[in-house]
Parts: structure tokens; C-alpha cells; sequence
């Protein structure tokens, strides 16, 4: 096993990173150690830091598999911005740049090569030349019928053992059940591999779901709000994807359609003009994400149901994959599940693809913690409430629905169960229209019993009634609703029905584009520095993120470093980059320092004047208002402050036990010069500010 000390350096020296995220490093151990490993572990967690890592440290070259050639493009970028050798080799290149690709390789002059499985006959006679010392599979869970995303090729990937016996092989993939780990494990011929599941849990990520009433209006006036975040809209058809672009570019949003139909050019234009900023949204089938390695995508919304808790989980981180707080959305609709039951019904294992349906159903209808629910499906099984979902926010208001519920039930015998949910309504509510007068309903008994409630209204309940099962929906029989055995305890023997009240959903006017608070984040130093940064991308020609993620522009504008070391204290910061790039943003933030600094009424900036007015009796967060700093900075100023000596009370912001918690974690985390591996270590519970004071105070201490 290599020193944890050699690990560590060479984690920050080469990717910026001050400690490993979860499991990351014994992954990397088994894997200098010959091991064959699964690794679950998901979206934005760190899984190509898994095998980049040790292809560092191991003599030969890492192979990665790798399913597109977006992703591959993107990682080689990240890599060579990084000042590692890297390449990839596939069907969008010349013959002559694939030769010179494969020279350097003999010429061990490559650590790493990216290669599609459909590819990796190019690289067949070069394996007997060279040192193959890590094999990484990524999106393994292509190679299971069981999964969500199968792909053929993948299945011819089990030759690569019996061909590199002693080599390691790295299975990777973000979303995978117990049936599709032990398939990816034995169609990939691993050996007694070691099997690392991490945590599921995104929670950086807010999870709401709405019904599907006025989609367009609803996405337009989320979008409008977030004029500078980029996000992804997943649809089910290739024609929804098309009209919603269409829809969102006339509202003045800058959108694009992006699925399979759609010409090689014109969705690699698409793709780039995502990945480097200069497209905001992107409307898409599932063709589209899985090679995403973009960082700062703040938002997702699905369109439509997702046909499993898979392949939802996995297409949600694809945002905030830098950490940051990020949202998404998911549109219910009964029309969306009439549609895949029929697709699910059709296809492959079409057993265990409708029984996944019914458990994406089931969250989507959940009045309980969706986080709970996502990271149970996974074994994950969590006993807090996340606080970060619709439900926790909005706790359902129930009431006493019987009558509502034996309306309804009784409707649908009058209509001798044959019939479908909007025609259900349509009778109980009493509309005059050819569904109901072709058929003579209007004659029937129960006929406009419930006219005093809204359509939209009945639609919820009755699918309330659904998922409670007092009643199904015959998928094979014209989605015809039939009553089950559970009707019968409510309509003759008095059992009581809850139902939950239906919210309604609010479309606020689009019209003006941009609020005050939105204007007023156009002057932030985050502003300023993203700025740069999108330019520098454009003179290299690399997505804006490979220079440096959302979250490290976010350190930057909090910390606001002005010297190279400070710069290297940023967690995500490296050599190279800081080398590369440190002149600029250390040029940037001094500039904007002294420019909110020459302005009268925004104050000087010195740590003088924050003394006075605290010693005046305001707060830090009155001193921040009244100096248009933020409170992290007033914050920094304090501590500053007491560190050289000025007699400040800094146990009045963070507790004894809080400077002791984090004194040991100190010790435990090696004492990191970045707040972040704190932040983290904590779980985000102990905020930035109080783990600045907290050193402070630990470090004054230790100088006596």
C-alpha cells in the first residue's frame, strides 16, 4: 500500500484537492494493490478520480473505457488543463491522428487513453507493445440487461480479463441494484472483486415534484429566474424535445433540442455549446448526459415521468456536480405513465421493467421524504428527514376524504369499469360532451355528483385513490380503472378515506426577465471572476468548468486570495492551474478589492473600521449591511483581528465544544489549509464562518 502522505500530495499537487471524498482513497489502495473493484458510488461523487489517481502512480498506461465521446473529450481536457498526458482514441478522428495518438503511447509518452468499447479494436496491436497497468470501465452498468442504459457493446468487454489476468480492472458506475452489480461483475470476469458502495446521498440537491398542469408556463417562469444557471430538460419523445425549444427560444430563452434523430453535427454543435456556456438550456431525450461531465449545471427538470428510480437518479446528478446547491423538478402526468407502461410492457424483461415503473411511480406520489425513498431503493436507508424535498418543505394536509372517495368509487361502477381516468371525471363532474353523450352517461344515477369540483381536482384525487388501491388501472385493457376488493370496505362498510389536499400551482408572470436581486449578482466578484474564466476557456478552447468549477470561484469570492499561497489554500486549486492561471484571478480580486474599497459609501476595507463598528455594539451582520460585505468577510476580519491581538470575545459565535470538535478534526484532517475539508468533514453542519473563528482560536492557543 503507498504512504496516505504520497496519496494526498499528489491529490492536491495534481487535481487541487485537499482530502479524498468517500472511499476514494480505498479504492485507489485496492487498486495499487492488483484488486478487481466495483465501485458504486454516485454522480458528482468523484469517480474518475478513482482511476486517474493511480494511473499517476502506476508505471504503465490506464485504459479507459469510456461510452462517449463528449465525455472523453472532456476528461482529456480536464487532465491536460491539470498538466497530465492524456488521450483518446475513436471514430471521430483521422487515421493519421489516431497514428499519432498510438505512437505516443508506445513512446510511453500517454498515462491515459480514453477509448469507446466500439473502439478498442484501433488499439488491438498496440496492447502487445505496451505496459497495460489499470483497466477502468466506466458506466459499467451498460453491460446489464438489468439495468437502465444497456449497451451491447459493453457485453464484449469480459475478454479484457482473460486477455490483462494480472492487470486490474475498475468497474464504475453511479445508479446499479444488487441484481445488475453481481451481472456487471461476472460479464466482466472480475476476480474476488472488491465491491465499494458510497453514499447516494446528493444533498446538495433539492427534489420536488408537481403535477403536470401548464408545464411550458411553469419551466419558462423557473428559467427567467436563473438567467445566468444552465440546466438540462429531459423529455420522453424526440418530438417533445423539439416543440419545448421551440417554445422556450420564443420566450427569449436560449434553448436547443438535442436526441437521436437529430445528425452527428448537429448534436455535437449542441453538446459544445452546452458544455462551454453558450447555451443555457438544453431539451433532451436520454440520449443526452450520460457523458456530461459539466460541472456547473444548477438545475434539472424532467418533462416527463422517468420510466425507473435508476436512470432518474442518475439524470438528476448531472447537476451540481460541483457541490453547490442545485434543484430539480420532475412533472407528473397520468398520460406519462399510460405511455411507458405500454413501452415497458413491449420491451426487454418486461416483468422487472414494469415493476420499476411502479416504484418511480410510487415516488413520484409519495407523501413522505423523497430523499429517504431514492436512497432506499439503493439500500441506503437513512432515518432523518432531508429537509430538502418538496414534502419536508410542504408537508401534505390531509382530511377526511370518504365522500369524495365514494363518489368517485361509485362512479366508476356506474360506468361498469370501463372506462378510463378522464372519462371518470368527465362523468363526475357532469360535461356535455361527446364521451359522455355517445354513451347515454348523462342517464346514469351518479351523473354530475361531484360538478361542485374541479376537474384538475378529481384528476388527483382518483389517482390518490389509485396509489392508496382502492382502485388500479387495467394498463391492458384500454387503461380501463377497476375497482379493487379495498372499494368494497369503503362504499358498504364505512372505512374512511384520507386524501391529501391538491396545491395549486401558481404561473407567475414571465414577462420582466430579471429582478433586482439578479441585477445586483451581475456586480459580484463570483460575476467578475466567471467572467474571466469564460474567457480564458475561449482562447483555449475547453469548457469554462475545466479552468475552475463553480465551487472554486465560489472559495475564491468568500476567501479572496491575493497571493499565491492563499490561491493554493483554495480547495481544487493545483499547481499547474495556479502556475497557469494564478495571476489573473489573484490580479482580478485585488482590482475589485480596491474598487468597492474607492467607493465612499461602500466604506474602506480595512479591518480598522470593522473594529469600530463592532466595538460601536453592531453586529457582524449589521457591519456587513452597512459595509456591503458579506458576513464570511466581516467574519474573517474578527478573527484577523483576534489572532494580532485585539481582545474579542469570539466565543460569543461559535461554542467551546464547536473549537473542540474542530480542533480534533484538525488533527484527523492534517491540518488542510483550505476551510472546505472542515466543511465537509462536518457534513455541512458547521458553518464556514464558525470553523474560520474556531482556528483562529485554535491556532492563538497553540502560539502561546
Amino acid at each position: 500500500m503507498i504512504n496516505s502522505a504520497l496519496l494526498h500530495q499528489t491529490l492536491k499537487d495534481n487535481f487541487g484537492f485537499e482530502k479524498f471524498r468517500p472511499n476514494q482513497e480505498k479504492i485507489i489502495n485496492s487498486i495499487l494493490s492488483q484488486k478487481d473493484v466495483l465501485a458504486i458510488m454516485p454522480t458528482g461523487g468523484g469517480k474518475s478520480i478513482c482511476f486517474q489517481l493511480p494511473a499517476l502512480l502506476l508505471p504503465g498506461i490506464t485504459i479507459v473505457i469510456s461510452p462517449l465521446i463528449a465525455l472523453m473529450k472532456d476528461q482529456v481536457d480536464s487532465l491536460k488543463a491539470n498538466g497530465i498526458d492524456a488521450c483518446y482514441i475513436n471514430s471521430s478522428q483521422s487515421d493519421q491522428e489516431q497514428q499519432l495518438h498510438i505512437e505516443a503511447i508506445i513512446n510511453n509518452k500517454i498515462k491515459l487513453v480514453y477509448v469507446a468499447p466500439e473502439s478498442l479494436s484501433y488499439l488491438e496491436n498496440t496492447f502487445n507493445q505496451i505496459t497495460v497497468s489499470l483497466i477502468a470501465i466506466d458506466e459499467a452498468h451498460c453491460i446489464s440487461s438489468w439495468g437502465h442504459d444497456f449497451r451491447p457493446a459493453y457485453t464484449n468487454l469480459g475478454y479484457l480479463k482473460n486477455r490483462f489476468t494480472s492487470t486490474p480492472i475498475l468497474a464504475l458506475t453511479a445508479t446499479a441494484d444488487k441484481a445488475t452489480r453481481t451481472d456487471i461483475c461476472q460479464q466482466l470476469n472480475l476476480i474476488n472483486p472488491t465491491v465499494f458502495i458510497s453514499s447516494f446521498d446528493r444533498k446538495n440537491l433539492s427534489l420536488e415534484v408537481r403535477p403536470a398542469l401548464d408545464r411550458v408556463k411553469q419551466i419558462i417562469d423557473f428559467i427567467d429566474k436563473k438567467p445566468n444557471e444552465c440546466g438540462i430538460i429531459y423529455c420522453l419523445s424526440r418530438k417533445t424535445t423539439e416543440e419545448l425549444a421551440e417554445k422556450l427560444q420564443k420566450a427569449g430563452i436560449n434553448a436547443n433540442p438535442y436526441h437521436a434523430g437529430l445528425d452527428s453535427n448537429t448534436r455535437a454543435q449542441t453538446q459544445d455549446t452546452f458544455i462551454n456556456d453558450d447555451c443555457q438550456v438544453v431539451c433532451a431525450t436520454i440520449a443526452f448526459g450520460m457523458g456530461i461531465d459539466k460541472s456547473n449545471v444548477r438545475w434539472v427538470i424532467h418533462y416527463n415521468l422517468p420510466k425507473n428510480i435508476e436512470g432518474y437518479y442518475q439524470e438528476i446528478g448531472r447537476a451540481g456536480r460541483d457541490g453547490l446547491p442545485s434543484e430539480t423538478i420532475l412533472f407528473e402526468s397520468y398520460g406519462d405513465l399510460i405511455q411507458l407502461q405500454k413501452f415497458a410492457s413491449q420491451g426487454l424483461n418486461a416483468e422487472v421493467q414494469l415493476s420499476k415503473l411502479e416504484r418511480m411511480k410510487q415516488y413520484a406520489d409519495a407523501v413522505s421524504c423523497r430523499r429517504k425513498i431514492l436512497l432506499s431503493y439503493f439500500g441506503e436507508i437513512v432515518t432523518e428527514n432531508c429537509g430538502n424535498c418538496d414534502v419536508c418543505k410542504n408537508p401534505p394536509e390531509f382530511f377526511d376524504g370518504t365522500i369524495l372517495a365514494q363518489k368517485a368509487l361509485s362512479g366508476i361502477i356506474r360506468l361498469k369499469e370501463s372506462e378510463p381516468l378522464p372519462v371518470i371525471v368527465d362523468f363526475l363532474r357532469g360535461s356535455k360532451n361527446a364521451s359522455i353523450f355517445d354513451k347515454e352517461y348523462q342517464n346514469l344515477k351518479t351523473y354530475g355528483v361531484g360538478s361542485d369540483v374541479s376537474w384538475h381536482d378529481w384528476n388527483q384525487y382518483i389517482i390518490q385513490l389509485i396509489n392508496q388501491g382502492y382502485c388500479e388501472i387495467a394498463f391492458h385493457q384500454k387503461n380501463h380503472i377497476k375497482l379493487t376488493a379495498l372499494a368494497h370496505e369503503v362504499l358498504f362498510n364505512g372505512e374512511k378515506v384520507q386524501l391529501t389536499t391538491v396545491h395549486k400551482v401558481v404561473v407567475e408572470n414571465s414577462a420582466v426577465k430579471e429582478s433586482k436581486n439578479t441585477k445586483s449578482k451581475k456586480d459580484s466578484l463570483f460575476e467578475v471572476l466567471r467572467k474571466i474564466r469564460y474567457d480564458i476557456s475561449k482562447e483555449e478552447s475547453v469548457p469554462a468548468y475545466v479552468i475552475f468549477s463553480d465551487a472554486v470561484l465560489k472559495e475564491m469570492e468568500i476567501n479572496r486570495p491575493m497571493s499565491d499561497d492563499e490561491l493554493l489554500a483554495i480547495d481544487g486549486v493545483g499547481k499547474v492551474k495556479s502556475e497557469k492561471y494564478g495571476d489573473i484571478f489573484i490580479k482580478a480580486i485585488i482590482d475589485f478589492h480596491k474598487s468597492k474599497a474607492a467607493k465612499p459609501k461602500k466604506g474602506a476595507t480595512t479591518y480598522k473600521e470593522t473594529l469600530a463598528l463592532f466595538e460601536s455594539g453592531l453586529s457582524p451582520e449589521a457591519i456587513a449591511k452597512k459595509r456591503n460585505l458579506g458576513v464570511s468577510t466581516i467574519m474573517s476580519h474578527l478573527a484577523k483581528l483576534y489572532q494580532e491581538g485585539v481582545a474579542i470575545d469570539l466565543f460569543q459565535f461559535v461554542t467551546k465544544e464547536e473549537v473542540a470538535k474542530i480542533a480534533k478534526a484538525k488533527i484527523s484532517l492534517e491540518s488542510p489549509t483550505a476551510l472546505k475539508p472542515y466543511f465537509d468533514h462536518f457534513e455541512e453542519q458547521i458553518p464556514y464562518e464558525k470553523i474560520r473563528l474556531a482556528l483562529a482560536i485554535i491556532e492563538k492557543e497553540s502560539s502561546k
